[in-house]
């Protein structure tokens, strides 16, 4: 049945769309967690006509066909389930690089159903919101994966149980501060997939659950020790991480700095690392920047903290502008 659209909140919004760091080292395309920056700023306007209008603010070579942009994709599948002609305009200020592995493509998805919702009076649920940005991602890398997507829209920490049916589990997680390296080359998603291995020796498989499982937990407790020692894969990250330049030498150096742990922030390059407070998280962007001014690799670092929000509305007009 398709959902009436209540009072709703005006003609116009404007929202900040933040980064994600997805896997969390072990959680293969399960774990996630939302940063305070980096952020894309949305601007979305409602229209009285079934059509999805896609604009780049900046620029940037955005895909103009909905049905091939990350924040077309979503609401195709999103005004499908709203009764009546309605349909959005949205405008993409992009500051997260596609190919970054810092949740570009998710933030444009989360960005714009958020928005959306916002405008049609918050008619869905955040999990259908999930639901339809993860068409998004389909767009992006061919793969409906939320690991990216669910903390963008809930905040924080999120665990995706399941896929098919869809089922979400937010995790507390103590206040830390996270260090994000971005070397300036690319690294597609769907290259990055392709390179896995289709199967695991089932030792492998055991230890990966059990630093998943510790890791959870870690956060759940408060315990920075258990968190650090679950740090690990097995699996994924030795055979991505021979696409980063630096990357055994990087993550050395940051432990040896402090840091819990990190790894690969997605499918990379981008590299991430947690830390218990911001002298020892601007210490490790330190170690990073060494790095790559030794390769001679250009770079952007970012030191932040987990955004508990989520995507935000940063204004709301009544009438369209």
């Amino acid at each position: 049945m398709k959902r009436q659209i209540l009072e709703g909140n005006g003609k116009y919004v404007k929202v900040l769309a933040p980064g994600t760091v997805a896997n969390l080292v072990c959680g293969f395309d399960i774990l996630g967690l939302c940063l305070n920056a980096p952020n894309d700023m949305m601007e979305v306007q409602l229209l009285d006509k079934k059509e999805i209008i896609i604009r780049s603010a900046d620029g940037y070579p955005l895909p103009t066909d909905p049905a091939q942009n990350t924040a077309g994709a979503p609401l195709i599948e999103m005004i499908e389930e709203v009764e009546g002609n309605i349909g959005f305009e949205v405008i993409i200020h992009k500051k997260i690089k596609p190919g970054s592995g810092i949740g570009s493509s998710a933030a444009s998805a989360a960005g714009a159903v958020v928005a959306a919702n916002h405008l049609l009076g918050n008619i869905f649920s955040k999990e259908d919101l999930v639901r339809f940005a993860m068409f998004g991602e389909k767009v992006a890398t061919g793969v409906k994966h939320a690991d990216n997507i669910a903390p963008g829209i809930y905040g924080g920490v999120t665990l995706i149980r399941s896929i098919f049916p869809l089922d979400i589990v937010v995790i507390p997680a103590p206040p830390l501060h996270v260090t994000v390296v971005h070397p300036q080359i690319e690294v597609k998603t769907k290259d990055a997939r392709q390179i896995l291995r289709k199967e695991v020796l089932l030792k492998d498989a055991i230890k990966q659950w059990g630093n998943i499982a510790g890791l959870v937990a870690g956060f759940i407790k408060n315990d920075l020790d258990l968190i650090g020692r679950s740090l690990e894969d097995v699996i994924i990250e030795p055979v991505r991480s021979i696409l980063i330049p630096g990357f055994d030498e990087i993550k050395s150096r940051c432990k040896q700095a402090g840091a819990l742990g990190g790894g690969i922030s997605g499918s990379g390059p981008s590299l991430f690392m947690l830390s218990k407070d911001e002298a020892t998280a601007k210490a490790v962007e330190q170690e990073m920047k060494d790095v790559y001014n030794k390769i001679g690799l250009d770079y952007h670092t970012h030191v932040t903290t987990i955004n508990m929000e989520g995507v935000k509305v940063l204004k709301s007009e009544k009438f369209r502008v």
